[in-house]
């Protein structure tokens, strides 16, 4: 571990013990949530990037000592294993690096170099090789002839010569050195090619911009990669990665040529070229495609993981009584009331689109459902006919006394989870409009426990989402989720099962169990009570408790981030203080004064204590940031309605690598270019916008026909 701890220091520029003790701790089975919180003491204070970036490089070099150890007891159970090469295989940090040194001897089938050497022509290669190196004078064809054997299938010293080629066409291509030069030429210098296959007339098919298309390697963008790759996938793009052929080749001419025998010179020439086109370019082609993919991959899944941690942060309305609506013109609107826990209460249909008869009849039966629940907040799905539903709601609510406040909220992903498992554990008796309609309305009130019921690919937020690896990318925004989760806080008696998975050192059959007690018992009385739940022992509460709220606990403390491990430190902070435990929120300024250094202990250093005092200052605060939405204009509901020129107001939906798209209230997404976001250089949209953000912006052109949306967040010039 000290080896590879003192690697990762190096990396992340960190001590090594810090790596250590993080390391120690993931081996006591502790969580990043858990030890980014309260851990600072023993890691140094590293943050949760760093504590992930720890995992990945520890398990990624723990392979690459496994491979190394299997490579080694490979070659050297060949006899093959010389002070160098294990030197340089012990040296290795990549695995990329460790294959190259592995690939002369990796068991191969059948090649022309292994048939060359069957049929004895190796001794001719290696005379060859001599003749290279010391520049002794030879006819290539005199030494050839001695390994004519017309019963071997050597007729001619031509053919002897061809496969001594074969053999040291193939050493040429499995050289560290020629490999590695390759490779760093084809990134560097390469460049990616696509046309579109002849079978697809122009006009017909999604990659018209590919149709002849050419981006160097080192610099396409990673959203043009991975369309290119999925063009050919679907079999409408033939794609290439090409480089200038005559300076690579005179650069591997340079580095394995020696002699100046002309003929000699010739020979290696074309072996040389035999070596990158046959051997060379088709496997490092290959290994330079896998690397950029991998590269695309990771800043996807890095838009994609921005993306859904904003989202899932978006800010709450808050836990109010709430009607959901899941708007609709022939089959009506389907209406649901939610308490302010969550709590579904009442279901109705409502038809406010078709006779004015039905109309009066929604608008009665909406004024009942508000009068009747106390409804504070009224949520509207934007997907069909929401304008319409929403301008309806908005004549209704100018007949009530302290109307509510009406949202337009994205329903996406709504329906899937309508459908689900998840949906039809949670509501066996409901249809699946009802449930849907109850999404919508707790989206509303608290994203984040709404959110986190749905696969994150279905609620649209991602680039080329199904592109890119699925098994890192399930990873990482299962990883997103777990941050933005026990960043947040769980209320312990009102979290769902899926949510309680997210809580650090919380299974899904801990969570499943802590539902069934509270089902089964009522209400959390206190965080201690958490250790009476089946499989719940002290090594989960430990991870848990900090993150789990209990509002009406009988201690104040549980309905904080403050870890029971240090309710002692708090106690004889009121006692000092001389202020009842339930008080101690109201000494702000006194608190802001103290002396932590008095209350440090062997566990709980100043960090800790830093973050008790905060925390202490504003006992179970929400960490997200205050509620906002966008005001759709009333005239704007249609693409049609849009001019260029018209200032709007709208909400951002998506963030990818080329621009933002932005939701006006006209169900369909405008895009601000990356170029237009703002009135300079923007190499990151994420710099500038955020999923859920509230933006200005300035209508530049619209194509109905095309369903396409021209936006811009530039000043006007």
């Amino acid at each position: 571990m000290t080896t590879i701890a003192a690697t990762i220091a190096a990396e992340l520029d960190i001590r090594p013990t810090q790596v250590e003790a993080t390391l120690e701790l993931f081996g006591e089975g502790a969580t990043v949530p858990f030890v980014a919180r309260y851990r600072k003491e023993r890691t140094g204070d590293l943050d949760e990037v760093q504590l992930r970036q720890i995992a990945e490089r520890h398990q990624y070099l723990t392979e690459l000592g496994d491979r190394r150890q299997t490579v080694l007891a490979e070659i050297e159970g060949q006899g093959k294993l010389t002070p160098a090469l294990k030197s340089a295989i012990l040296a290795c940090q990549q695995k990329t690096e460790l294959e190259d040194l592995y690939l002369p001897y990796r068991p191969k089938r059948r090649t022309r170099a292994t048939m060359a050497k069957e049929k004895g022509l190796e001794p001719l290669a290696q005379r060859i090789e001599s003749l290279n190196k010391t520049g002794q004078r030879a006819v290539l064809q005199q030494e050839a002839q001695a390994f004519v054997k017309p019963d071997q299938g050597i007729e001619s010293a031509d053919a002897a010569l061809q496969g001594a080629a074969d053999i040291l066409a193939e050493q040429v291509a499995e050289r560290v050195d020629l490999r590695r030069y390759v490779r760093d030429r084809l990134l560097n210098q390469g460049y990616f090619t696509a046309s579109v296959k002849k079978d697809h007339p122009e006009g017909t098919t999604k990659y018209e911009m590919y149709r002849a298309y050419q981006a160097p390697v080192r610099s396409i963008a990673s959203h043009n990669l991975l369309a290119l790759l999925r063009g050919d996938r679907e079999g409408v793009l033939k794609i290439g990665l090409e480089v200038e052929l005559e300076p690579l080749l005179h650069a591997l001419e340079q580095r394995v040529v020696k002699t100046s025998v002309p003929d000699l010179r010739r020979f290696y020439r074309e072996l040389l070229q035999d070596a990158y086109s046959r051997l060379l370019k088709p496997s490092l082609t290959s290994e330079v495609m896998a690397e950029k993919k991998a590269w695309a991959d990771q800043v996807s899944i890095q838009t994609f993981e921005a993306n859904l941690k904003n989202l899932l942060l978006s800010p709450p309305a808050g836990m109010k009584p709430t009607l959901g609506v899941d708007p609709g013109f022939r089959t009506g609107c389907k209406v649901a009331a939610v308490d302010d826990t969550g709590k579904f209460l009442e279901y109705q249909a409502i038809f406010p689109h078709q006779s004015a008869r039905q109309r009066q009849q929604a608008a009665a039966t909406l004024v009942g459902m508000i009068r009747q629940h106390r409804i504070e907040l009224i949520a509207i799905g934007n997907g069909t006919a929401s304008r319409e539903t929403d301008a309806f709601v908005g004549e209704v609510l100018t007949a009530v006394a302290n109307p509510p406040v009406k949202v337009l909220v994205s329903e996406a992903g709504a329906s899937i989870y309508s459908a689900s498992e998840v949906a039809a554990a949670e509501f066996p008796e409901l249809d699946v409009t009802v449930r849907g309609a109850i999404s919508i309305a707790r989206r509303l009130q608290d994203p984040l426990a709404e959110l986190v019921k749905l696969d994150p690919k279905s609620i649209g937020v991602g680039q080329y989402q199904h592109d890119v690896d699925q098994k890192r990318l399930k990873q990482k925004l299962d990883d997103t989720i777990e941050s933005c989760v026990n960043y947040v806080g769980v209320d312990l008696n009102m979290a769902s099962r899926q949510l309680l998975t997210y809580v650090s050192g919380i299974t899904p059959a801990v969570a499943n169990n802590i539902v069934a007690y509270r089902d089964g018992h009522g209400a959390f009385g206190s965080r201690q009570e958490l250790l009476k739940v089946k499989q719940l022992g002290p090594k989960a509460f430990e991870q848990a408790a900090g993150f789990l709220r209990i509002r009406n606990s009988q201690n104040p403390l549980d309905n904080t981030a403050v870890h029971p491990e240090s309710y002692g430190i708090v106690d004889a902070i009121a006692a000092d203080l001389a202020i009842p435990l339930g008080q101690i929120s109201q000494a702000a300024d006194r608190l802001k004064h103290l002396d932590i250094k008095k209350y440090t202990t062997a566990a709980a250093g100043e960090l800790t204590l830093r973050d008790i005092v905060q925390e202490l200052e504003k006992p179970g605060r929400d960490p997200r940031e205050q509620f906002t939405y966008a005001r759709f204009q009333e005239d704007i509901n249609d693409i049609t309605d849009l001019k260029p020129g018209l200032t709007l107001e709208g909400v951002v939906t998506n963030v990818t690598n080329f621009g933002a798209f932005v939701d006006v209230g006209v169900h369909q997404d405008g895009l601000v270019h990356i170029s237009q976001l703002a009135d300079r250089f923007v190499s990151d949209p994420n710099d500038i916008v955020k999923v859920g953000q509230v933006v200005s912006v300035r209508v530049m052109e619209v194509d109905p026909k095309l369903k396409r949306i021209g936006l811009s967040m530039r000043a006007k010039s």
